[in-house]
């Protein structure tokens, strides 16, 4: 075949290869959506009670359960890892279903969960809400969309395609109103990698006509920076804040994607590779705003509640404590823990708090 035959074919398959990216990159930006504030819809109980009691210990769980994807021998391919899907759709359901015993086994009044997929390629369209509305099946609870992403092509042997995922919060009285509040996000192409953001908040009746206001959430953590993660953390102060002011009790819980002891690897000791994904929250956020952070930790035992996810759950890998709570004044806590796992079901220990309204 002539040479310039070749050439006319090399640059045609070139062509086609940068139309079909350029394509591509086209459906992903065109495709992306915020989906906004809007209300949620409570699932309601006969099977619990009436209200809320001041003076009464309660006992709040957070986990995010990475997508039951993140058992301990799975690393994530976003964080130097190299797997994009749970391992199978077996493995996925059979963790899923052990996720929800152990939430059931600690006989928890509230739960707070973060990373729970509907309908997502990496995890085979298993709609993992069901095994934990089975488990707690005597609660109330409410579903909140985090995101509904586009189809990711990558890697290009397995990509992680596209994903509907959110926070799931259950209580122990029915949830008499909640909402989806949007948080900042970075521009460009960074919001493709971070994905939309949010928290939900749930408003329980207590007594004296008063309500406590829950809120779930999974701040930032794919940005170039700390600051975007800081200003959501600023938005949901300012709300805690209002809702304070006007004679509720405030509680949230979740993932803030923030070293929530300042420095953990003080506690933990320092990883074999370094990383800053995770910043401490800087000096002054708090301040102005009758909140209170509530960061578990046993310095007699310190256990850390998340994992770097580069690779199977080792020695020497990075950990830190990124989950956590926050209070309002008229909210008592009088333990806060991270229950050890192992990293067996999820790159997060789960965080365990006992609180009194008073």
């Amino acid at each position: 075949m002539p040479v310039k035959k070749w050439v006319k074919i090399l640059l045609i398959v070139l062509l086609a290869v940068v139309l079909l990216a350029a394509a591509y990159v086209a459906y992903v930006f065109i495709s992306y959506h915020r989906i906004g504030d809007q209300p949620l819809t409570p699932v309601q109980t006969p099977d619990t009670a009436p209200s809320l009691s001041a003076g009464e210990a309660y006992t709040l769980v957070s986990w995010n359960i990475g997508f039951g994807a993140y058992e301990e021998d799975y690393g994530f391919f976003m964080d130097g890892g190299t797997e994009s899907r749970a391992w199978s759709k077996e493995r996925l359901t059979a963790n899923m279903d052990a996720i929800a015993g152990y939430l059931k086994q600690q006989d928890a009044d509230f739960y707070l969960l973060q990373e729970v997929d509907t309908d997502a390629t990496r995890s085979y369209h298993v709609d993992e809400r069901e095994p934990l509305y089975a488990a707690l099946f005597d609660k109330s609870s409410v579903f909140c969309q985090n995101y509904d992403s586009p189809y990711l092509l990558y890697p290009l042997t397995k990509p992680h395609g596209a994903s509907q995922s959110g926070l799931l919060t259950f209580a122990p009285v029915n949830i008499a109103a909640a909402n989806r509040v949007e948080l900042p996000v970075e521009g460009g192409f960074m919001k493709l990698l971070d994905l939309d953001r949010c928290y939900s908040v749930s408003r329980i009746p207590a007594e004296g006509g008063k309500e406590l206001v829950l809120y779930d959430l999974h701040l930032s953590a794919y940005t170039s920076d700390g600051t975007i993660a800081t200003e959501q953390l600023k938005l949901l102060l300012a709300d805690m804040q209002a809702e304070y002011d006007a004679g509720n009790w405030c509680v949230a819980g979740g993932d803030f994607n923030k070293d929530l002891l300042g420095d953990s690897s003080a506690y933990f000791g320092a990883a074999d590779q370094e990383y800053s994904w995770a910043q401490p929250i800087p000096e002054g956020v708090f301040d102005g705003y009758d909140v209170q952070l509530v960061a578990p930790l046993d310095e007699s035992d310190p256990v850390p509640s998340c994992r770097n996810a580069d690779s199977a759950y080792h020695a020497g890998q990075y950990v830190l404590t990124v989950d956590g709570f926050m209070v309002t004044p008229n909210v008592t806590v009088s333990d806060s823990a991270v229950l050890d796992t192992g990293f067996a079901y999820s790159d997060h220990n789960p965080v365990k708090m006992t609180f009194t309204l008073n």
